[in-house]
């Protein structure tokens, strides 16, 4: 991948060493040496192939084609690159690693969240439209309104116990 020299990157050449708290509101590209936590919410970073960074990052995106050691935290995507060399665990939404990358850690996918409950809450408002009022049944001084879904727990006696 080329360096980006667009405004937009703020960039981190080989030379730098940073030590201590990154954060910015801008996406970022790391060619030098970054100790300690990376905060970009919203934002990505890109670990070039000459970046060694120890550090948790927090971002939108996260690309590494140099050295990571520490945890991943990417809210759209994180990437690793067949010269990557990632030591740590991956919190994304969607993961990608070439072939010949190096990486130790877990890879947890998250479910994007804000999709899944608009869904949601899409379906309660079409079962509680097509529910009669009198359907909902609601405990005195609950404050649920008519015609909200109610969800309830039934308890089941254990009649039988088997061994294995």
């Amino acid at each position: 991948m080329e360096t980006p020299r667009t405004p937009e990157f703020a960039h981190i050449g080989r030379s730098v060493i940073i030590k201590g708290e990154l954060s910015g509101s801008e996406d970022l590209y790391v060619d030098g040496q970054v100790e300690g936590t990376i905060e970009l919410q919203g934002n990505r970073l890109i670990i070039g192939p000459n970046g060694q960074v120890r550090a948790n990052v927090n971002a939108k995106g996260v690309v590494v084609e140099g050295k990571l050691d520490g945890n991943i935290r990417a809210s759209e995507r994180a990437e690793l690159k067949k010269s990557a060399i990632a030591v740590g665990d991956i919190t994304t939404q969607r993961v990608s690693i070439e072939d010949g990358a190096y990486f130790k850690g877990r890879v947890d996918i998250q479910r994007e969240s804000a999709k899944v409950e608009a869904k949601v809450e899409a379906k309660v408002e079409a079962k509680s439209a097509s529910a009669p009022a009198s359907s909902s049944v609601a405990a005195p001084g609950m404050g649920v309104a008519a015609g909200s879904p109610i969800t309830t727990a039934v308890k089941t006696p254990v009649t039988e116990v088997k061994k294995f």
